[in-house]
């Protein structure tokens, strides 16, 4: 009997409670992961999905591919990756000149 050798980082399945954690594709579901990871990771985390993904690939999804992080996860991707600039990245530009509430 073979045994699945599909990829799968080292994160905590807190990250993605809604999902069924087992069946995740993570090559293909990257831009949730590695959005959900900016919002909610600390650098541990981060650090496994640059391993999983690549530094490249992070930045591209962060800068060009993730539509909406709110304004403190904007804030944390800037902390984590200082070569990103606020003005460059699509989930900024997206919204910059229209505020979010929650009521």
């Amino acid at each position: 009997m073979k045994t699945s050798t599909k990829p799968i980082p080292n994160l905590h399945p807190k990250f993605f409670w809604e999902f069924r954690f087992d069946e995740i594709n993570w090559l293909e579901a990257y831009q949730m992961v590695i959005g959900r990871i900016v919002e909610r990771g600390s650098q541990d985390e981060i650090d496994e999905i640059i391993r999983f993904y690549g530094h490249e690939k992070v930045i591209k999804a962060i800068r060009d591919e993730i539509y909406f992080l709110p304004d403190y996860a904007i804030e944390d991707a800037l902390k984590f990756f200082p070569e990103l600039k606020k003005e460059e990245m699509y989930c900024y530009l997206n919204r910059k000149d229209k505020p979010y509430h929650w009521i």
